[in-house]
């Protein structure tokens, strides 16, 4: 039985009524709990939310006062939602993995550490090393000398190919591709000849890449997924490739070889970034965006196509709704001048 009182003491928050006994058993939207749910507040926006919610208790900004009577009791903290996320994951998150070896496809030189999970039809190939807790999933194919750290998880149909190496704390979702060949081919007397792959892929510590990702082998030495990076679901990272530390890429972006992207950037859906370009840290690009050049200065919020800082692209937006007007205000001159050429 978790209590209102264990979860404050657990995330460091603070009671309004330290001598409250809800009992919590489950977690919810503030529009759709009943007394035993715990929900959070931490975009003013929704305030009005917490006043008609029926959630036993709420999780609100340490500096959080009500401006109306409320029925759940409150729990104060720096950090609702990184609080919120705390307790769901500890005691809500549904995802139950299985324990012990299942697949009868492990080769006899893989080293295997102590509590991992090998799910019935994953492949696990020859001098692969896999690290302690890690959890993978059936279906997943391991190259050979693969090495993947502790606490990772590998879900369904993921392939990792030889040499990659996978850090401490990652997460591959389903039907991800870690070190397919890249994209490299050679004009040869109007042919197109194959470039052999011969790198390998580095995923630092904490990364975690969505499902239906394609992060490709370096041409010669690694590309780079460094810690704390986050991929959304079909993203593709081309050969040779260096995402800095703390970067989210969201859907269908796709970043061309040899380009370097600073650490902390942020970028929207369906991004394209050109081959062999260096990104500043802290860069920040909307969706469907598309860098052609250098970004040289750091903490830039860039769009559009080719991107260029917001502001001005939002000029030149209003100026092209502007466009039609102009030209007939243009043809309406001709007409005029025309007409005084004339008389």
């Amino acid at each position: 039985m978790l209590t209102a009182k264990e979860i404050a003491s657990q995330i460091g928050g603070i009671l309004d009524l330290p001598e409250t006994a809800v009992v919590i058993t489950n977690a919810a939207k503030l529009e759709e709990g009943n007394a035993n749910s715990l929900s959070f507040l931490s975009n003013p926006k929704y305030e009005q939310a917490l006043y008609e919610t029926h959630c036993g208790a709420v999780i609100v900004h340490k500096d959080f006062k009500p401006q109306q009577p409320i029925n759940p009791v409150l729990i104060h903290h720096d950090n609702p939602y990184f609080a919120f996320c705390t307790i769901l994951g500890k005691y809500f998150d549904p995802k139950k993995h299985r324990l012990g070896i299942e697949s009868n496809h492990i080769h006899k030189t893989a080293v295997i550490g102590s509590g991992v999970h090998i799910g019935s039809t994953a492949y696990i190939e020859e001098y692969t090393s896999i690290g302690n807790n890690t959890i993978i999933y059936p279906g997943a194919y391991i190259g050979r000398n693969v090495k993947i750290g502790n606490n990772c998880i590998l879900y369904p149909n993921v392939v990792i190919y030889a040499d990659c190496i996978i850090g401490n704390h990652c997460i591959i979702q389903a039907g991800s591709v870690i070190g397919g060949d890249g994209f490299g081919f050679a004009p040869v007397n109007g042919k197109y000849v194959k470039i052999p792959q011969i790198g390998n892929v580095l995923l630092e510590d904490w990364v975690e890449i969505g499902s239906n990702c394609s992060i490709d082998r370096a041409t010669m030495g690694s590309t780079v997924i460094k810690s704390g990076t986050k991929l959304d679901n079909l993203v593709q990272i081309a050969h040779n490739v260096e995402i800095g530390e703390h970067t989210v890429i969201a859907a269908q972006t796709g970043i061309s070889g040899s380009t370097k992207v600073g650490s902390h950037s942020q970028f929207g859906g369906q991004v394209g970034v050109a081959g062999h370009l260096t990104i500043a840290p802290h860069t920040s690009v909307g969706g469907q965006a598309g860098i052609t050049g250098n970004v040289t200065e750091e903490n830039q919020k860039l769009t559009g196509t080719p991107a260029t800082d917001v502001r001005t692209f939002l000029k030149s937006v209003a100026n092209n709704r502007k466009l039609n007007t102009l030209m007939q205000d243009l043809e309406l001159l001709k007409r005029e001048f025309e007409s005084f050429k004339k008389t």
